[in-house]
């Protein structure tokens, strides 16, 4: 009987000492949420400091966990806070955590010279579209092999169909035309590639994998219900 009474006493004790279930400390709450994202771990991982604008990424990121009803493991981030003098666009398999292209990509004639500062999901703009898509199927036309795209959010580029917004190589898309006129040639709204790329960009990111196009736009994160 004393041991009986002994055992329920220490028990007794020990959930006071160490209650079960008890709140957690700001170091934990903080550890758990970053276990749960992921996103600055596999930033890490990939080596991305350095090449992609880490905000660029974790936006991306955001809304690939959203949006990846499909288990599709291919994200593209095209980062138009981004001249076009640079390679701003990133075709990453975040299964493998592997950079599969860095590429030159031409914005809208209309969304501005070297850099992209204005958007529309308005036909006729002739201007870029920021926000997530879905790539679709191949076809061959005017531009050559070109690659479809859905737009995903509302308001924002769902009109990429019907405005014939798609992926495809343009010669005006080269380190050659960089050096002559101080930026990339520009397209009518399509995030056109160097011919070289496009082929095998597109044969990679085809087929129903997410694409992200980025710019640090205070008035895309307010209307996007994405990011």
């Amino acid at each position: 009987m004393r041991i009986l009474i002994m055992s329920l006493f220490f028990l007794l004790f020990w959930n006071l000492s160490f209650p079960i279930g008890g709140r957690y400390t700001p170091e934990e709450t903080s550890l758990t949420e970053f276990s749960i994202d992921g996103c600055e771990i596999l930033y890490e991982q990939m080596n991305l400091s350095g090449m992609i604008q880490f905000d660029a990424f974790k936006s991306a990121f955001i809304g690939y966990k959203k949006l990846n009803n499909n288990k599709n493991s291919i994200l593209t981030l095209i980062d138009f806070s981004l001249p076009s003098t640079q390679k701003r666009m990133y075709v990453l398999d975040l299964a493998g955590k592997e950079v599969l292209y860095v590429s030159y990509v031409s914005h809208g004639q209309k969304s501005g010279d070297n850099y992209a500062t204005s958007f529309s999901n308005r036909n006729g703009s002739h201007q870029s579209s920021l926000g997530f898509y879905r790539t679709g199927g191949t076809y061959q036309g005017g531009n050559g092999y070109s690659l479809l795209l859905d737009g995903l959010e509302k308001g924002i580029n769902d009109e990429a169909r019907s405005r014939a917004i798609v992926i495809h190589g343009a010669d005006y898309c080269s380190e050659q035309v960089i050096s002559s006129s101080g930026r990339l040639g520009r397209s009518f709204g399509c995030p056109a590639l160097p011919r070289e790329l496009a082929k095998p960009i597109i044969n990679t990111i085809k087929g129903g994998s997410l694409l992200f196009i980025y710019s640090d736009r205070t008035d895309y994160t307010a209307l996007s219900e994405v990011v």
